[in-house]
Parts: structure tokens; C-alpha cells; sequence
């Protein structure tokens, strides 16, 4: 069974800088796809980012590319979505989701951002 834990979140300005961490245990060594997701108040879970396996470039979803940045660290048994240039609308719970060889699917117990000076 893949534990997720989330940290990082918080407050930030507008155009400042948070990274968010996802913490996987056991190892990542079952896991193909990390993912990020967020949820803001009255809205639908979206994916924010992804990175996969063997897949030398992470997906961005359109509203945050050039922004954010999703890696991945396997000997730390971590993945980092690192926001640069927050705006309001990035304000969200975001959760980290992972996908393992047999597709099963783990989610994190999400972490709130906000983003507001």
C-alpha cells in the first residue's frame, strides 16, 4: 500500500514563490505516474501537473505552464511542484496522486494554498 503525504502549502504573494512536496512511502519504485492535482472551492479537481516513467518531458495543463514545475526525486522517494509567479486563481487544496505499475491509484491528503497579498 503507497502512503502520500503532502507539505509546503501556505500563503503567498502574487508573484512569489512556494514549493509543495509529496512525500511517497514505502518507495517509488511501483509508482509510474506522479501526479498534482488541485480542487478550488466550487470546482472540479483538475490536473496540474504530471510526470511519468521513461518520459523525458512533464505534462503542464495550459494555466500554468512556464510557472509551475513538477519533478520528481526517486532516491528521496519524493515529487515537488515547485509554483513560481502564483496568481489568485491558483488558490486551491492541492493533492498529489500517484499511479502504480498496476494501475492502482493513490491520493495524497491534500495541502491549501493561497495565494493573495
Amino acid at each position: 500500500h503507497v502512503r502520500l503525504v503532502e507539505s509546503g502549502g501556505g500563503v503567498v504573494q502574487p508573484g512569489g514563490s512556494l514549493r509543495l512536496s509529496c512525500a511517497v512511502s514505502p518507495s517509488t519504485s511501483s509508482i509510474v505516474t506522479m501526479n498534482w492535482y488541485r480542487q478550488a472551492p466550487g470546482q472540479e479537481r483538475e490536473l496540474v501537473a504530471s510526470v511519468t516513467t521513461g518520459v523525458n518531458i512533464p505534462y503542464n495543463d495550459h494555466s500554468v505552464k512556464g510557472r509551475f514545475t513538477i519533478s520528481r526525486d526517486n532516491v528521496k522517494g519524493t515529487v515537488y511542484l515547485q509554483m513560481n509567479s502564483p496568481k489568485p486563481e491558483d488558490t486551491a487544496v492541492y493533492y498529489c496522486n500517484t499511479q502504480s505499475y498496476d494501475n492502482l491509484y493513490y491520493w495524497g491528503q491534500g495541502t491549501q494554498v493561497t495565494v493573495s497579498s
